[in-house]
Formats: structure tokens, sequence, C-alpha cells
């Protein structure tokens, strides 16, 4: 729902080629991570793969385990935030942002606890059903309402928009700036990314080489209900009106609180999985060759619930320092998926053609070997522009936010409804 968003600063027509273009992008750079994950089945997770692409070396392994906790538990921040906004959208602001915030981590962290996969796996069918309910009610309801929120109304436009109806931009406006175009841009490749969580589920596949029919039938379907649910709820909403994540942008009360509440499982679930994810990691280096590992002890279950505690807290901390739904989208997007969406897979690619054809890689396989190599180091650089430039826009915009006071500064109690 950040997409209304990302295609009202990039235009609507740019906004739906980078759309296919970034799915295209991490769909290729998916079926790298999976055939270097079958030529090596040993590898449990993203940081084995990452020592491994590095030549072996050690701290190659503790920087990526350390941007992968990082990873998950901004994830889980984000979930926070948004969990956040929607109990102030359906209460209207009955308590304080920051306190909506600390229930929302409490409730998540107790739905953290449980310590197999087995009941999450139930959930993620549950949740993406869930999901995409919640976006079809969102579109529809923004087609079909007789205005979006704020409509004609003073102060109803972003600052610098009149208000009246919708204004759709085919293409960028003039004078859009580098930080708003590439906050869009990331927004929109964070929801595409999601290469880091490869390696972990392809080793508990019965047939990963079945991986990529999975990998088309859900690129596909990404295509299509992001692609049309953006441009639907921004030909709706307008540039002027719409809001991150876009439910903020429904005018009528009732269908904004309905296609929200069905969010409901994603946004706990979701974080609820990463949580998890990262809990785990930790958990079994810690009691690797134990007793606790396996089975129900204190010390294992106090150990479980202090991790996931210790990670929840710092999602708070991170929820309420960065209060911009846009602004947390683009600063993970820039700070991991530079390297977990395009370094580390471009990287897979040089190195599992060098392996195969030797030194001259390159021009062994003639035309077809060039551009792969071409391709590939042009990946690298994308994910080395996220990084650079997209680290930058993102610090620049969060900064201008809290100078046009669209906060208070941190921790600031509020109780805005979305």
């Amino acid at each position: 729902m950040s997409f209304p968003y990302s295609y009202s600063v990039l235009g609507l027509v740019p906004g739906l080629i980078v759309t296919v273009v970034v799915a295209m992008s991490v769909l290729y750079t998916s079926l790298i991570v999976w055939e270097f994950c079958l030529r090596h089945p040993e590898l449990r997770d993203v940081c084995d793969v990452g020592q491994m692409l590095y030549y072996g070396w050690t701290w190659v392994w503790y920087l990526t385990a350390a941007m992968f906790l990082l990873n998950n538990t901004f994830i889980q921040g984000l979930h926070v935030l948004t969990g956040a906004k929607y109990l102030n959208t359906m209460s209207g602001g009955a308590v304080c942002t920051v306190g909506f915030s600390a229930i929302w981590a409490v409730l998540s962290w107790f739905c953290s606890l449980p310590r197999t996969f087995d009941t999450l796996s139930k959930l993620a069918t549950l949740s993406a059903f869930f999901t995409f309910l919640s976006v079809l009610l969102g579109a529809v309801f923004a087609g079909i309402e007789a205005h979006p929120e704020g409509y004609d109304t003073p102060g109803g436009g972003k600052t610098g928009l009149l208000t009246g109806n919708p204004v759709v931009l085919v293409i960028p406006a003039a004078g859009t700036s580098f930080v708003s175009g590439m906050n869009a841009f990331l927004n929109i490749s964070y929801t595409f990314i999601g290469q880091i969580t490869i390696p972990s589920f392809i080793a508990e596949m019965k047939s990963p080489k079945d991986f990529p029919k999975a990998l088309w039938a859900v690129t596909i379907c990404e295509i299509i209900v992001f692609s049309l649910v953006g441009a639907i709820v921004y030909v709706y909403t307008g540039t002027q009106y719409n809001t991150a994540p876009a439910f903020g942008s429904l005018g009528n009360e009732i269908y904004k609180k309905v296609s929200f509440s069905f969010m409901i499982p994603t946004l706990i679930f979701l974080g609820v999985l990463y949580a998890s994810v990262s809990a785990r990691f930790v958990f079994f280096r810690i009691f690797e060759g134990t007793r606790h590992k396996g089975n129900h002890t204190v010390l294992g279950w106090a150990t479980w619930a202090g991790i996931l505690a210790a990670t929840w807290i710092i999602a708070f901390i991170i929820a309420e320092v960065i209060p911009f739904f846009t602004d947390l989208l683009s600063l993970m997007s820039s700070l991991f998926d530079s390297f977990f969406g395009f370094i580390f897979w471009g990287t897979a690619y040089l190195r599992m053609r060098q392996a195969d054809y030797g030194p001259g890689f390159i021009t062994t396989r003639g035309i077809r070997g060039i551009l792969g190599f071409i391709l590939n180091v042009v990946i690298i650089l994308i994910g080395l522009f996220m990084l650079t430039g997209g680290t930058y826009a993102t610090c620049q915009s969060i900064v201008d936010n809290y100078n046009a006071g669209t906060v208070g500064g941190i921790f600031t109690c509020t109780s805005n409804a979305l």
C-alpha cells in the first residue's frame, strides 16, 4: 500500500515501468540464488552464503549476520509502526502513538513465543489471503467512495498542492527532487526484494529443483496485484490526497477501518516471522550441541523469550525514532536490500561462471558470457547506488520531515489517526 505514494512521485507510467523492471530483476537474481544454493546444499542461511561468496572470510560472516539481524529487526519495527497506525485509526486516536506502539510490540512478542515453524507455516497462507482481501477492498473502496480523505477542505491537500479533484500525474512533476524520487524507487524495491530468506527456505524444501515454479508464479501475481492496486488507488486519491500506507487516503471511515482491519493477520504474522527467524538464528548458535536446543528447559525457554524481547524492544525504538512509514521502508531498502537484493547475487553469478569456465569465463561463451557479465556488473552497481545514494536520500528525507514539523521529535506522544 505504499505504491500509490511511489506512483504520485514518479508519475503513473514511469512508476508502472519501475514496478515491472524491479520485479524482473528480483526474479532473475532469485534464480541465481536458487542455482547457488543447489550447488552448495551445505549452506544454511544467507550468512553462510555471504562468507562463501567472499572467499571464506570470517569477518564477512559476522558482517552479514549483523545485517541479517538488523534487517529483520527493522522489519519488526515497520510492523510496530503500522500496527500503531492501525490502532490509532480504529480508536480515533484514543491513546498516544507511543502507547499503541508499545501495545503492538508486546502483543507481537507474545505471538512470537512458539519455537517451531509449524504454527507459522499455517498462518502464512491465512496471512496472504487476508492481505489480498485487504488491498483489494482498499482499491475497490477508493473507486466507489465519493471523495478521498481531506477532499476540498482547508488544509486537506498536501503542502503546496490545491484541494479539489484528485490530480494524477502521468510523468513526474517538474522539479521532482532526487530525494523524493529515490525514496519512491526504494519503496517499490523493498516490496519485491526478499532474496534474504530464499536460502533458508530452499534448505527445507523437499524438492528444491521445483523452486523456480513458485518463483515465477509469485512474481507474476505480484506484478499484477501491486500494479493494479497501486494504480487504481492512486488514480482515485491523486497526488494531493494519497498517504502511505494508502488506507489513510480513504475518506469513508467505515471503508478505511474495514479494509485496514483485514491486514491484521499480516501485520502480526510477518513481524512474528522475522522475529522468529532472528531468534532461531541466535538461539541455535548459543545452544548448538546442548540439550537446551531441542528440549523444553527453563534456561532454553528463558533465553528464547529474552532474545525475542530484545528484538521487539529494539523494533519499538526504531518505530519511534523513524515514525515515517515511507522513510522507514526506504532506509531498510537502501541499507539491506542493496546487499541482499543485488550486490550478493551479482557476485554469486560471477563466482559461479568463473568456477564453470575458468579465468576467461567472460569471453569463453561468446556474446552470452559477455552480456551475462555486463548484466551482473550492472546489478552490483545498482546495489552500490542504492546503498550510497539511497541512504543519503532517505536520511535527507527524515531530516526534512523533522524540520517540517511532521512530528515533534523522538518519542513524541501524538494521537492523530492515520
